[in-house]
């Protein structure tokens, strides 16, 4: 995807109330700063913000959190949910590689990861969002019984997901290769920007929905 840069996006994020700025202050703390203990959902790498906003529109007893690394697109994702504003909704400037310095041990509720990045070298695998490494990123920050869900329309970064959850702690729960015929997997589904656009062309949407394995009794 080739980014556009905004003039001045940066300085409009750091003033916009809808941006946590010292989230590594806040771990352990996400309850105080939603003021509730409601389930708390994050979105890594959440783009112009379609999905995120839908969700936390549709669902005010949950408090939702979205991951955007570049300013120029988080802004749209801001200036998307401003009118009218969201009190459950708040968005995050960071790289996703440091997760664990924002959020505490069982303070995530559920992952969703949509259209990453495929980073289609090799080299780059480890920066794949469904890599093992990332993987274990996701099991220090989710709770016992929290979930990710991973939708991609791309075949070869699908694939990748399904073989590194071979070398992780998670097992999968759902999965299917054409999410749009997938009576049970559709079912509350939110699309995202690129979703819409790669479903109309007829490319088929994959999707898996993972959990930490459980302890041996």
């Amino acid at each position: 995807m080739r980014l556009r840069n905004i003039t001045g996006s940066r300085e409009m994020i750091a003033a916009n109330e809808y941006v946590i700025h010292d989230e590594t202050a806040c771990k352990g703390r996400w309850a105080e700063v939603f003021g509730n203990d409601r389930p708390i959902r994050l979105e890594i790498g959440t783009g112009k913000g379609r999905f995120l906003t839908e969700l936390a529109a549709a669902n005010p007893d949950v408090d939702y959190l979205g991951i955007e690394k570049y300013s120029s697109v988080l802004l749209r994702a801001v200036q998307k949910m401003e009118e009218p504003a969201l009190p459950n909704l708040r968005f995050i400037r960071m790289d996703a590689e440091y997760i664990c310095d924002v959020f505490a041990k069982g303070e995530i509720d559920r992952i969703y990861l949509n259209f990453s990045d495929p980073w289609p070298k090799d080299r780059h695998a480890k920066r794949r969002l469904p890599s093992r490494q990332f993987l274990e990123r996701y099991a220090q920050i989710l709770k016992e019984d929290g979930l990710v869900e991973f939708k991609t329309d791309n075949t070869d970064l699908f694939d990748f997901a399904l073989e590194e959850l071979k070398e992780s702690a998670f097992e999968l729960v759902s999965c299917t290769r054409d999410l749009h015929k997938d009576p049970l997997l559709m079912q509350g589904n939110v699309m995202t920007e690129y979703e819409e656009k790669f479903s109309s062309r007829g490319n088929p949407i994959c999707k898996y929905v993972i959990r930490l394995k459980k302890a041996a009794p």
